[in-house]
């Protein structure tokens, strides 16, 4: 194992093919849900995640639909002890963005550390918590790898390769790891034969695990890949393809795109390759008006979304405070466009089985305070 630093004799056949049949049915429906992409031609619109419920609801009434997701960032290690009851109130389907960096700068982890296991505790709450609570989430690891202001980067922002922990193979090996516990679903023993498999150690003791689980019970998450269509800087050694993990461990094809920086052709070349290309759902995980109205942006990211059957996703970054660079309602030109297409029946306002609030407990005899 590499550590990375790097009758009844004529009725049985005919009852074992119906199994291996039954199974294989079995197999493909999972692969089928996994994705939880929306049904038909249906698209889920998004919002990003401010901490605060009202802004949610304030972006709900400036667009005149409700989102039918919320993309929520977290450092590593951080719980969902205030995301979980949020989720709830706005009854969104989440998308978890996992970042290395806390909110002070600080990195709290690298790409060949996540490889390696010494995160594993985070992975194995993420994937008791969300399977305890059945909710159903996009789980985005590290997304823009190969925009050199993140902490992960496999390039700098002079277009250098940075290697050490921070080398393409490690991003990979990380987000692989990841998907794996995230995921869960077997025996822990199942789960190392699964991370042996692609050389990277069993599962660790780390953090504030004091043992490890005898089974890692299916969390209902859906594992998103999501690079730049041509990364900063756009140079070739950080192009997506640098970034791949491999069509097992990601259930998704994602990226972001934003009114200040256009470049059609690199994002209709990322949808025949990686969309098209892999047979897989996309995502636009990010879009979003910068700075000025644009409405023509506008009108061209819906005009995108609407022709490309495999476009199942888009959420709307909105930033923090009413005079950020970012906020739809700042915008009306754009946002009048936003409002005329999310009438459409193609965006519904609930992902099926959403987050629901918990029922208020009462006792006979006892008036709720």
């Amino acid at each position: 194992m590499l550590r990375l630093q790097r009758s009844k004799t004529t009725a049985l056949p005919a009852l074992f093919a119906c199994l291996v049949a039954m199974f294989a049915t079995a197999g493909a429906a999972d692969g089928a849900t996994r994705t939880l992409a929306p049904p038909g031609g249906k698209v889920f619109f998004g919002v990003t995640d401010t901490g605060e419920a009202d802004d949610f609801f304030d972006f709900k009434e400036a667009v005149g639909k409700k989102p039918a997701v919320i993309q929520t960032f977290h450092p590593w290690g951080n719980s969902l002890t205030k995301a979980l009851p949020r989720w709830r109130t706005v009854r969104a389907r989440p998308m978890l963005h996992i970042t290395t960096k806390d909110d002070y700068g600080t990195e709290l982890i690298t790409p060949l550390q996540i490889a390696n296991g010494l995160g594993d505790d985070y992975l194995l709450r993420l994937n008791r918590v969300l399977a305890r609570n059945g909710v159903l989430t996009y789980i985005r690891p590290m997304g823009e790898p190969n925009r050199c202001k993140n902490p992960y980067a496999g390039v700098d922002c002079a277009g250098n390769i940075r290697g050490g922990s921070y080398s393409f193979d490690y991003y990979k090996s990380a987000f692989r790891r990841i998907a794996i516990i995230t995921r869960g679903g077997g025996r822990r023993q199942s789960i190392n034969k699964q991370l042996r498999a692609i050389g990277l150690p069993k599962l660790q003791i780390a953090g504030e695990a004091k043992a490890l689980p005898r089974v890692l019970p299916k969390a209902p998450v859906s594992i998103i890949w999501s690079p730049l269509p041509a990364g900063s800087p756009t140079v070739s050694q950080n192009f997506p393809g640098k970034y791949w993990p491999g069509r097992k461990w990601a259930d998704w094809v994602a990226t972001d795109f934003y009114s200040r920086y256009t470049n059609w052709r690199h994002l209709k070349r990322f949808y025949v390759k990686w969309a098209i290309g892999q047979k897989k759902p996309m995502a636009l995980t990010e879009w979003g008006v910068w700075g000025a109205d644009a409405p023509k942006f506008t009108r061209q990211i819906f005009g995108f979304v609407k022709s490309r059957s495999r476009m199942k996703m888009m959420v709307y970054y909105q930033d923090f405070g009413s005079s950020n660079e970012f906020r739809i309602q700042n915008f009306p030109l754009s946002l009048q466009i936003v409002r005329s297409r999310l009438r459409s029946s193609k965006f519904p306002r609930f992902a099926p089985r959403s987050p629901e609030p918990k029922p208020e407990i009462t006792y006979p005899g006892v008036t709720p305070q």
